[in-house]
């Protein structure tokens, strides 16, 4: 029989994560002493013996899962590799999360999400390995965070199963073996959640300020996104926490300022820093995090409104078919999202409404409501957010959810279990698994070629499980346990399947989504994911779907690159960003199959990418030779259109390559007049043609083309391969 945490004899030892104290022993006789291994194995004294060696289990085989096929990507998202390597080469770049060692612009969020990659890199050396296994690392600990907080207030079991669909939910896996900022802001979101919930079991102070701490790191991954669970957490614990009211409203304000202390210090250090001595602020047109905080990773995620995004949203009030997809309550279900993360989110919200109702005669601050107040909130929360943002929006956002939605699924199955033998909370169960079943035949079956055979075992296991749950309190206990089992199994085979998909497939470039090809009906390519829309990059033929023929938002074609962009070819009549046809990752594994890393799946439709927006470019030997040539006289071997396009010869070369323009091209950094001081200075050798916006979407200085246009007018033009660089050292007569 499973013993169970009781607050009522919980002392505040083991309230501080200590073993509770033992019985004396007899007079005369002495307690073996167990050594470190022997209670890393054993777990808590009280527990049965299965359950530290199935937690273990958990995370070994997560940790497997995860780390297999991982160097299949490459360097995944080139944009934030390029800056990890970038930080491993200078402190400065580090600190600010410069895209290159020469500091000339960061990336487009703050640099905490970077810090481990880049401290990896120091050690190990750069390669796909160094950068993604810290990835890895965080899921892991992702997975102890949820099984930790769902086991401490409900059962060992709840805590295994609230990991186990964690780890198995498509969008985790691809995003903790990736290296966008999600995975950190995942792992210290479900760790601000479990410290609330220490906090609301004795309302000690100290709890509720590491949770503010923990969001305050968070906010240095990904800003804004960090606080979309505070209202729920901060009512929360203002109406459910043990302490008197007053005290409680003290409590938030010491939060509240831990968060502001743990996530400010390092904007303050930026916003203080002269300007002319740190590298420019990607994403912002002012050179001000703050501007890009409020603005472009802020207010105009939400309403559309992003100064020098690619392209807006839905706009105010949802509607159908915009640039970055559909907005409304039923987004998170729809073709792009829904085999991402949807897969046990109506099961969820089955177990969270019966959790509340069995809770709902307990006191004001009973714990086990407050657990599902906290996660179920933190869910609720952020799915509408996520519903109805008309800004940027890409599937692999929704990882947030997973935490949240695999804790209430765990904490919900195990308070309903407890309770079967009432005929509401069987009834409730099987509602839950029902759902399962029936929503995941829904979703494979929107991939009809994609293990066809798997669909019916998924509805048919389900239902009978359902039927099976309906009886549970009547049924033998082995009978109960073989329907649970049944129930749990049917749940989860649907994302396990589209799970291992996901692992067995590299992702790179800017947009990328879990599960098989099809998965998601946004764009063209494996996996979905493409151009906002639907569309193609510029110069790649008609978009599935797109605004218009280009498949640019709004129809059109990437202005001010320099040049034409008739007929599919990009400036000079190059290839994007130079990109060879064999496709091969710089310093990574060989693909002939797409334009960033064996097997690699990228959200370009047909591979470039928008010119080097969206994916890296192929580095050929004789373009890496000629830029490493003299290398050390100068501070960038070169300077590139858009971040991606410059990350590519970047990684591909090892030494520092300006981004004019930022990610999208369109940051108004450097302006044409610091570019030709640059120059004259000596400190740039050479202009890669192509790649990048080019300044003329979103953009208003409309630098980048400027540079572009300057420079082909006045230095020597120089082809190399399929690349076309210009010497600017060498001006035309």
């Amino acid at each position: 029989m499973t013993t169970h945490y009781d607050p009522a004899v919980h002392t505040p030892a083991e309230d501080d994560g200590g073993p509770p104290p033992e019985a004396p022993a007899p007079p005369g006789h002495h307690r073996p002493r167990r050594s470190r291994f022997g209670r890393l194995w054993r777990g808590r004294p009280e527990d049965p013996r299965w359950v530290r060696p199935a937690f273990l289990a958990l995370l070994t085989a997560t940790a497997v899962l995860y780390l297999y096929n991982l160097d299949a990507s490459g360097w995944a998202n080139s944009f934030y590799s390029a800056a990890v390597q970038a930080g491993s080469q200078s402190w400065k770049a580090f600190f600010f999360g410069s895209l290159d060692a020469g500091n000339a612009i960061t990336v487009d969020k703050p640099p905490a999400a970077l810090w481990p990659m880049a401290l990896a890199v120091r050690i190990f050396g750069l390669s796909s390995w160094s950068i993604l296994v810290p990835e890895v690392l965080m899921g892991v600990g992702t997975v102890a965070v949820v099984y930790a907080a769902v086991r401490r207030r409900f059962s060992p079991a709840a805590g295994l199963i609230a990991g186990a669909v964690l780890a198995l939910t498509p969008v985790a896996a691809l995003m903790f073996r990736f290296n966008n900022p999600d995975a950190l802001l995942a792992l210290l979101m479900s760790l601000a959640c479990y410290l609330v919930v220490r906090a609301l079991e004795d309302g000690r102070t100290k709890w509720l300020v590491w949770a503010g701490v923990a969001i305050g790191f968070a906010f240095l991954a990904k800003t804004l996104q960090a606080f979309l669970i505070l209202p729920a957490l901060a009512l929360v614990y203002g109406v459910c926490a043990p302490v008197r009211l007053r005290k409680r409203l003290g409590q938030l304000a010491l939060a509240t300022a831990a968060i502001v202390v743990s996530g400010g210090w390092w904007v303050a250090v930026v916003e203080l820093w002269p300007a002319s001595s740190r590298p420019y602020v990607g994403g912002s047109q002012n050179n001000s995090f703050l501007e890009l905080t409020f603005g472009y990773n802020g207010l105009g995620r939400l309403n559309g409104e992003e100064t020098g995004s690619v392209g807006g949203g839905g706009g105010p009030g949802g509607g159908g078919g915009e640039q970055w997809g559909e907005t409304g309550w039923d987004r998170m279900f729809n073709s792009e999202i829904g085999g991402q993360i949807s897969w046990l989110l109506p099961a969820a919200l089955i177990l969270l409404v019966a959790g509340l109702l069995a809770t709902r005669r307990a006191a004001r601050t009973d714990a086990v409501r407050a657990s599902f107040l906290v996660w179920g909130g933190s869910l609720l929360m952020t799915a509408a957010v996520f519903s109805y943002m008309a800004g940027i929006f890409h599937q692999y956002y929704t990882v947030a959810l997973a935490p949240y939605l695999a804790a209430v699924v765990g904490m919900g199955a195990a308070t309903l279990w407890e309770r079967r033998e009432r005929i509401w909370a069987s009834l409730a169960l099987a509602a839950a698994v029902t759902a399962s079943a029936a929503w995941g035949y829904v979703l494979l079956d929107r991939t009809p070629d994609y293990l066809p055979w798997l669909r019916m075992p998924v509805l048919v296991g389900g239902l009978v499980a359902a039927l099976g749950l309906v009886f549970a309190g009547r049924l033998g206990r082995r009978t109960a346990l073989a329907a649970a089992g049944l129930g749990l199994v049917a749940s989860l085979a649907a994302p396990t399947a589209y799970t291992l998909s996901t692992l067995r497939e590299g992702h790179s470039g800017s947009i990328v989504t879990a599960g098989p090809s099809g998965a998601s009906m946004r764009g063209g390519g494996p996996g979905g994911g493409g151009f906002p829309g639907g569309g193609n990059a510029p110069g790649q033929g008609q978009g599935q779907g797109g605004p218009g023929a280009g498949g640019f938002p709004g129809g059109g074609t990437a202005p001010g690159t320099g040049g034409n962009n008739q007929n599919g070819q990009m400036p000079n009549g190059q290839m994007p960003n130079g990109q060879a046809p064999n496709g091969q990752m710089p310093n990574g594994p060989s693909n002939q199959n797409g334009p960033t890393g064996e097997g690699g799946r990228t959200g370009g439709a047909g591979g470039g990418g928008m010119g080097g927006l969206l994916n890296g470019a192929e580095v050929g030997s004789e373009a890496k030779k000629l830029l490493e040539a003299d290398a050390d006289s100068y501070t960038w071997v070169a300077a590139a259109i858009g971040s991606q396009n410059a990350a590519s010869y970047q990684l591909g070369t090892g030494e520092p390559v300006m981004a004019i323009g930022g990610f999208n091209g369109t940051d108004p950094s450097p302006t044409l007049a610091q570019f030709k001081k640059y120059v004259a200075d000596g400190r740039i050798h050479y202009f890669i043609a192509g790649g990048g916006m080019g300044g003329g979407m979103g953009g208003d200085s409309g630098a980048a083309s400027q540079i572009t246009s300057w420079v082909e007018a006045t230095f020597k033009e120089v082809t190399v391969g399929s690349a076309t660089f210009y010497d600017l050292t060498s001006p035309t007569d």
